[in-house]
């Protein structure tokens, strides 16, 4: 049984050759030219015991975007992706309450294609996880279609984790992680919604780190743009107030008014908890997050929403 989730955390991989751009750099890795950390990146049993003090069963566990290296050309990124995958099988095994996703480069819709190709029978992954914007593909692009196609067939979890934003404005300030990570998550929803992503593929779960982004809200501007009709908006199965609830959002808001926003907007039935472990742009207490809406919305975020968003992975533990 996956018991209480908490379906964002992240681990570096452990790399067993020389990969071209990575280092090891004093037991941690050094990402082209800049050292990834913190510490509790390289030590599962680290997560293991937030997990006990966080009162919770499992963590879901991906690789966090200084890895993604969208900068990669589609060869280097498939030799990369591949290195990437097999290493967080490495940093997870032999924890079983660690349950890792996959890589996708979306920059490269064929070789994000491949990769899936590549781990969609195995069934040490949780699900799979790729760039919100950055420089991912558009969601919504033929040339994803492929890759669409598989994750609906297979029901697969997919969360959608934030990139490098692709604008200079935010090197101030550390926006480029206080805005620029919100609003990539805004970009890439958009063209799951207005591309009609969500209806065409409806069994792919589709997970959203950071409560969604600026996704709760700037929905009643997409519905009210929808509603008149705007120039390019198009006709949809799903209009956006409706689309949305189709994905799955953690509530690492840090606010209690949004995370209220949220359950309103995607529904009290798609949020999860999701703590952003080890980054101090996360939390140590997931749970606390729902706090204000009683022990009922954690129970059903922790476990309940959890089984759900994770599909395959919570059948085969049963």
């Amino acid at each position: 049984m996956l018991g209480s989730v908490d379906v964002h955390t992240h681990l570096a991989p452990v790399l067993e050759a020389e990969v071209v751009g990575v280092v090891a750099d004093g037991g941690r890795l050094a990402v082209d030219g800049h050292t990834v950390g913190p510490a509790g990146l390289y030590a599962p049993g680290d997560l293991e015991t937030y997990l006990d003090d966080a009162g919770l069963d499992s963590a879901v566990v991906s690789a966090p975007p200084p890895f993604f290296r969208q900068h990669l050309p589609a060869d280097q990124a498939a030799a990369w992706g591949h290195a990437l995958n097999d290493g967080m099988l490495r940093a997870v095994a032999g924890h079983t309450r660690l349950l890792p996703l996959a890589y996708l480069p979306l920059e490269h819709p064929d070789v994000a294609a491949a990769q899936y190709a590549a781990v969609r029978d195995d069934v040490r992954w949780a699900g799979v996880v790729a760039s919100a914007g950055g420089r991912s593909h558009a969601l919504d692009d033929e040339a994803l279609a492929p890759l669409w196609r598989m994750l609906d067939a297979d029901g697969r979890t997919l969360l959608l984790h934030p990139g490098a934003a692709p604008d200079a404005r935010l090197t101030r300030y550390y926006l480029a992680n206080l805005l620029g990570n919100p609003a990539e998550t805004g970009v890439a929803t958009a063209e799951l919604v207005f591309g009609g992503v969500l209806s065409t593929y409806p069994r792919v779960r589709v997970i959203l780190s950071h409560c969604g982004g600026v996704v709760p809200a700037v929905v009643g501007r997409w519905q009210h743009g929808y509603d008149t009709d705007r120039p390019g908006v198009a006709r949809l199965e799903l209009p956006p107030r409706e689309a949305v609830r189709r994905l799955y959002v953690d509530t690492l808001a840090h606010d209690p008014a949004v995370v209220d926003l949220a359950a309103e907007v995607f529904g009290s039935d798609r949020l999860l908890l999701g703590s952003d472990w080890p980054f101090p742009m996360g939390s140590t207490d997931p749970l606390a997050l729902l706090a204000h809406r009683g022990g009922d919305a954690q129970r059903l975020a922790a476990v309940d929403n959890a089984a759900a968003a994770l599909g395959r992975l919570a059948a085969q533990t049963a």
